[in-house]
């Protein structure tokens, strides 16, 4: 349904006051008062292509260096884009050059992931192959219904073959942070809430020192039953504020607050940048590999004041693309993402103040996380 005029200029008003305040309203403690800082920024241009669904960010986000198999994961995804407009001859090129690019390198495929592994890689890639096969035969009768499903089903399997092609961890955490958890992989974490549950993949690769100080909250059983402490319409759903005057996690080894750093991976750099902000370090049009365009992106929640602050509440961001085009906003670079929500967007959707965490639990990935000897 679309906004008539007025209501679209008070949801813009209202969007952009709140992004705005983010630096104000985004501390763990919602108690702490901090003065609104002017922001500058230089010639930010908005990214009318960005990337907005969070699997295939996740994708994007894996540390691999292969052209041939990230072109075949970019035709399948445009897909996406030109069903929706019907735009059946754009659709026909990009399934026939995934054809072709298959055809011509399915053995290079193969042999891009460890030897042992290779086997498991060849059925991936003889089902990509023959359900792209399906996808030519739908388009010549435009079955919209049948292409979400076999796209899907494709993209599924890229991801699991890409997944395969990571070998070893892209970099070491810096010393300093050997004392906190660290999630050198991936996880997937279930949420069950009062609305129903949802799915949180967590990236290790790009945000290890954030995702396992959250892997190993979840672990601890930390989050369950906490209520959700900030709803914002349109904007952001925020948790992980213990009950009494703690604002984050008190570790019990130490009977100390657990301060996690800011920890944010740029594209095109080997490593996180730690403890400041792109902006800090002068990295004004940087982009994070792990960015605020998706809906129910997941980042730790931090004082105004001290970016590496935060500790355990983390928030939901409901991007908006109606009042928030891709790669423009003031989040990106500020707050470290840790991962995307990937099932149960309609659950996040009605998620409110009222609402809480019942249990969180993780269902894959635990073995990457790695505590501190």
């Amino acid at each position: 349904m679309r906004l008539n005029p007025w209501k679209r200029i008070l949801k813009v008003t209202i969007t952009t006051i709140l992004v705005f305040a983010v630096m104000i309203v985004f501390n763990p403690s919602g108690l702490q008062t901090a003065q609104a800082q002017t922001v500058k920024r230089t010639s930010i241009l908005a990214q009318g292509d960005a990337i907005t669904d969070p699997e295939a960010i996740l994708r994007y986000a894996l540390p691999i260096d292969n052209d041939i198999i990230r072109q075949v994961q970019q035709d399948i995804e445009k897909i996406a884009k030109n069903l929706r407009s019907k735009r059946w001859a754009l659709i026909q090129k990009e399934v026939r050059n995934a054809a072709f690019v298959l055809r011509l390198h399915f053995d290079d495929l193969v042999t891009s992931v460890p030897e042992q592994l290779q086997p498991k890689a060849k059925e991936l890639l003889t089902s990509i192959t023959e359900d792209v096969a399906k996808l030519q035969e739908l388009v010549e009768k435009e079955d919209r219904e049948q292409i979400s499903l076999v796209r899907a089903r494709i993209l599924d399997n890229i991801t699991e073959l890409e997944e395969d092609m990571v070998t070893g961890y892209p970099f070491t955490v810096p010393e300093e942070y050997a004392n906190l958890p660290q999630l050198l992989g991936r996880a997937k974490v279930e949420v069950e809430t009062t609305q129903g549950n949802l799915v949180i993949v967590v990236d290790g690769y790009s945000a290890p020192v954030t995702g396992g100080n959250f892997v190993d909250l979840v672990e601890r059983q930390f989050y369950d039953g906490l209520p959700f402490n900030r709803a914002e319409d349109y904007y952001v759903l925020q948790t992980g504020d213990p009950e009494g005057k703690e604002e984050g996690f008190i570790d019990p080894k130490t009977n100390e607050y657990r301060s996690i750093p800011l920890e944010i991976l740029v594209k095109g750099e080997d490593k996180p940048i730690y403890g400041l902000t792109t902006e800090d370090v002068g990295m004004y049009l940087a982009q994070p590999v792990l960015p605020f365009n998706a809906f129910g992106a997941v980042a730790l929640a931090r004082p105004t004041t001290d970016a590496n602050g935060g500790s355990s509440q983390f928030f939901f961001f409901k991007f908006d693309t109606e009042v928030t085009p891709p790669g423009y906003n003031l989040m990106d670079g500020r707050f470290a993402i840790f991962g995307y929500v990937t099932e149960g967007e309609e659950v996040l959707n009605k998620l409110t103040a009222e609402d809480k965490i019942i249990s969180m639990k993780v269902i894959e990935g635990k073995e990457n996380l790695i505590q501190p000897s």
